[in-house]
């Protein structure tokens, strides 16, 4: 693999045939993209383009609404992250502003009586859904089929990703069994081309936090992945139809590190809106993560302890979004410190 080429687009259909060497050539290619930086891009998988097309207009759908709309299913409302998160709620790069992108979380309907509720779970509850909406009903079944395809493909991709370990397929049924994910409809609003872009990210230098992502892409672009080697961001062009698999940190700590969960982030340069729907599979909330098989050398220890996926992903979001809010109290302490009092104005 080149070290300045962007994430390749792999033929993802190999998985489900019965051609072996077709099926060994994927394999070993997600296996070198998982050594290298952890992305690539996946055609060829079984999440129908229509339905892809649709939410994309769900989404739109949504962001199009009146703000007071949607602030009354705001996230903040609830403790298990469902609903509408308002722009700049988030801050995953340290030195840069609270990010620009306004979204709104999605996941499996787990009812109040459901013991992930009860016992919460890692973002585990029912949904909030937007009253407003134009074809209200439809836009909710919608979703709900979207993120069950998706869910899906995200524990097909796992399939591969355990083959790539020279384990069956089904290895990773205990942790997918049970399992919790997250989508987010998201939307950047347009930047003037000039705008800094050290403050005004629409994501901010990070990585992911669970298992794995599959990110939707509409056809604006934005989205840059860190070549570290080179140190160059390289973008990763939208392609119809396909979606962006990236490991988070949660897969890269039972890989021992040797597969990455890499760098990445979203800066809209385009003068255009940009949407896109990411998939964050992270686990079944109660799996203990370990050292996974043929990731480290015979005498070699782990490098992490186990952990469960509820206490690592629960920790990365915490971090993330009480970021954002420490920056908003110290620019608040700056605005008025800078604001002179009616008595100097006076004087």
């Amino acid at each position: 693999m080149s070290a300045l080429s962007a994430p390749p687009i792999l033929d993802f259909s190999a998985f489900y045939g019965s051609d072996i060497e077709a099926k060994a050539k994927l394999v070993e290619e997600v296996r070198k993209c998982c050594h290298y930086n952890g992305f690539f891009q996946i055609t060829g998988h079984r999440v129908p383009l229509d339905l892809q097309r649709r939410v994309m207009k769900c989404s739109k759908r949504f962001f199009d609404l009146p703000l007071d709309d949607k602030m009354e299913i705001d996230k903040n409302l609830n403790s298990f992250n469902r609903g509408y998160e308002l722009l700049r709620s988030q801050m995953l790069e340290v030195g840069t502003g609270p990010e620009l992108k306004e979204g709104l979380y999605i996941g499996e309907e787990i009812p109040e009586d459901h013991p992930y509720f009860l016992q919460k779970k890692l973002n585990s509850g029912p949904n909030q859904w937007p009253q407003t909406v134009p074809d209200k009903d439809e836009f909710q079944k919608t979703t709900m089929d979207y993120y069950h395809a998706v869910f899906e493909l995200a524990k097909d991709v796992l399939g591969v990703v355990a083959l790539t370990l020279g384990v069956d397929s089904d290895f990773f049924q205990p942790l997918t069994t049970g399992a919790v994910a997250t989508m987010r409809y998201l939307h950047y609003p347009a930047q003037p081309k000039d705008e800094d872009e050290t403050l005004n990210r629409g994501i901010g230098a990070h990585t992911d936090f669970g298992c794995v992502t599959l990110l939707l892409q509409d056809e604006v672009d934005g989205l840059q992945v860190l070549d570290a080697p080179s140190g160059q961001w390289l973008d990763v062009k939208p392609v119809e139809g396909a979606y962006v698999v990236n490991l988070g940190d949660l897969f890269m700590r039972m890989a021992n590190d040797k597969y990455k969960s890499n760098i990445h982030r979203v800066i809209n340069k385009s003068g255009r809106e940009r949407y896109s729907i990411p998939f964050f599979f992270s686990g079944n909330p109660d799996y203990l993560c370990e050292c996974l098989p043929n990731c480290r050398a015979p005498g070699e220890a782990a490098k992490y302890p186990p952990i469960t996926v509820q206490d690592m992903v629960t920790a990365a979001y915490k971090e993330s979004y009480g970021r954002a809010e420490k920056y908003k109290r110290e620019m608040e302490t700056t605005k008025l410190e800078a604001t002179p009092s009616v008595a100097a104005v006076g004087a």
